[in-house]
């Protein structure tokens, strides 16, 4: 994986300004820390950072290639796992190559079908590329948005980067926040809006979306949708495609020429993926590496809820002795969970999910010290059902996003002026209204159905992505490509239209997945109830959290302070055991990532010097 960033300028000369590409471009070390390029023609820049997987010695960016009249070049994050299909065909068209990276196939595949190309990727993506006889840049995202790509279009001046910092760092570009970004912080997030940056004047290009900026201007057309269609199989063909597909798309997604591992926790996700791949590699390269990650004294204090029904240490034990693989556990304590707060914030360039992204930081970059690649199970949940909230009346009932229950409670955090400006309650059930707007459904189909495709869809566009996002930045912040199997379009496309009553087959949270592993899994872990990424229950991380945003609390210099009711989170911190089931976001957010969010905003606005407008 690697970074990108660009700065396209119809009135100036970037030819003039190589020290600011090269600024852009270095806030991205750590997405790329093997190498760097930049490219600069008089009114479009391009730059790079490299994380090297595929054909290391070969394949630097930005790479340019001549045909005809024009000259293209391109800057591309990401993987493609259809290369070598591509790469044929491009070669029966008459194409010579000349690395085995899928950096030159993208660049030829855009030669050949121009931007129609993006229909016949498979991967995880984030791309640019420069058309000298267009004079035209074109961008694309993934389908699913597994790559980020953010950009601002302000007063003639098109800049992009892989992550917000590369934008931030242009001087022509300022930190500002306005009413819609401090609701997008305070009412959704660590959730965001699809397509919405944050930041004034910064969106992200969505999911499934392409764009075009030339000297007409900016242009954004969508190339792939959730597409509603009916499902022909039965429940055992069902399954049996289910597995195929899966087993189809770990397999391409283990093509590396660098160490790769997977993320083993022993859930149901995770133990499929590794078992997929451990097979994989006994028949090739030898035992497989797998991690975990643990908590000091968390095996004192966990206790079982709805959520979490059991801890995760025994089933690790038991997949990594039935698979034969290598494996080390990490562990972390309470001093270190509440300094990776500051390196999680700076990962995001925003506040984000507090312990939950700062762990998975601390995780990430002790993994990188032994791989450069890693597969994880985000969003089998998402895809297959397999949340509480998919089977609860409450959630299924509430008229709002499931994970943002809280929507009320938060509002009292807030001073009385701004929560009349930003309206947490009304921008919340505006943004449900729009997410269910989209949602594309079947003539006839009964209300069960429509309600749960509802229900899917909003997962699938509005919560999912939080934890892509999570995990594209905490493991770019430690130089560690991540691959995420489920995400494969055509799994997610098959899967989307089956039945409810077959996804959940048996009676079962994600029962058609359950089904298509058996055999793969042994019997006792394929039907182990969902377990969610763990946490830390050390009674010790809320008291480091109380102490540290009640120092914020009673300082006046605190950008935050004039943003919330201080007397009312005062209080609150100097009582916080009583409150730590406050529903702050979902199930992994409750009150100790509520003050831990709180820290990131206050360090958010002071480092990043965010001007409130």
């Amino acid at each position: 994986m690697c970074g990108i960033t660009g700065w396209m300028d119809w009135q100036k000369d970037l030819t003039l300004y190589p020290t600011l590409l090269e600024m852009m471009t270095e806030t991205m070390a750590a997405r790329g820390p093997d190498a760097s390029g930049t490219w600069i023609s008089r009114h479009c820049a391009l730059g790079h950072r490299r994380l090297s997987v595929i054909d290391p010695q070969n394949g630097a960016q930005p790479m340019t290639r001549q045909a005809g009249d024009s000259t293209y070049t391109l800057v591309y994050n990401g993987e493609l796992y259809n290369a070598a299909e591509l790469k044929s065909e491009l070669q029966h068209r008459g194409y010579t190559f000349a690395t085995n990276c899928d950096t030159e196939v993208l660049l030829v595949s855009f030669i050949e079908w121009g931007r129609a190309c993006v229909d016949r990727l498979n991967g995880i993506f984030a791309f640019a590329v420069w058309s000298s006889a267009e004079q035209a840049l074109f961008l694309a995202r993934d389908r699913l948005g597994v790559k980020p790509l953010f950009y601002s279009f302000k007063n003639g001046m098109f800049l992009f980067g892989s992550e917000p910092k590369a934008i931030l760092a242009h001087p022509h570009f300022q930190a500002e926040i306005d009413a819609e970004g401090l609701a997008e912080v305070f009412a959704l997030g660590p959730a965001r809006t699809p397509g919405h940056g944050v930041y004034r004047y910064m969106a992200e290009l969505k999911p499934g979306h392409c764009m075009v900026y030339d000297q007409s201007g900016l242009s954004i057309r969508t190339y792939w949708s959730l597409p509603a269609a009916p499902h022909p199989d039965q429940l055992e063909e069902t399954a049996e495609r289910v597995g195929e597909l899966l087993r189809d798309t770990v397999r391409r997604q283990l093509v590396s020429d660098v160490p790769i591992c997977t993320l083993l926790s022993g859930g149901l996700d995770s133990s499929a993926l590794t078992a997929l791949a451990a097979e994989h590699y006994r028949a090739s390269d030898g035992p497989l590496c797998t991690f975990s990650i643990d908590y000091v004294d968390n095996d004192k204090h966990f206790q079982a809820n709805a959520f979490q029904p059991n801890a995760d240490a025994p089933w690790i034990g038991r997949m990594t002795e039935h698979l034969g693989t290598v494996h080390t556990a990490f562990e972390f304590d309470t001093p270190e969970l509440v300094d990776s707060l500051a390196a999680a914030m700076r990962a995001r360039d925003l506040p984000g999910m507090a312990d939950v992204d700062g762990s998975l930081y601390l995780f990430c970059r002790e993994i990188k010290k032994h791989a450069t690649v890693a597969v994880s199970g985000e969003a089998a949940d998402e895809i297959f059902g397999g949340y509480p909230w998919f089977h609860r009346e409450d959630a299924l009932s509430a008229k709002t996003f499931p994970w943002s229950l809280g929507v009320q409670e938060r509002s009292l955090l807030l001073s009385p002026e701004l929560a009349d400006w930003i309206k947490p309650e009304q921008y919340v059930a505006e943004r449900y209204q729009q997410a269910l707007a989209e949602v594309p459904h079947l003539a006839g189909e009964h209300e069960t159905e429509r309600h749960m495709r509802e229900m899917s869809y909003l997962n699938i566009t509005r919560f999912m992505p939080t934890l892509l996002d999570r995990k594209d930045r905490m493991s770019m912040a430690a130089g560690l490509e991540v691959r995420v199997p489920f995400c494969d379009h055509r799994l997610v496309e098959y899967v989307w239209n089956i039945p409810w009553e077959l996804k959940t087959a048996g009676d079962r949270e994600k029962g058609i997945l359950r089904r298509a592993l058996t055999g793969i899994l042994p019997e006792d872990v394929r039907t182990r109830k969902k377990s969610p990424y763990p946490k830390t229950h050390n009674p010790n991380y809320l008291k480091a959290v109380q102490r540290a945003i009640l120092e914020v609390l009673h300082d006046p210099s605190s950008p935050l302070l004039p943003l919330l009711d201080v007397a009312r989170v005062r209080r609150m911190a100097e009582t916080a055991e009583q409150h730590s089931s406050f529903p702050w976001f979902g199930q992994l957010m409750t009150g100790p990532q509520l003050f831990a969010f709180l820290l990131q905003v206050d360090l958010w606005l002071r480092e990043y010097k965010v001007a409130v407008k």
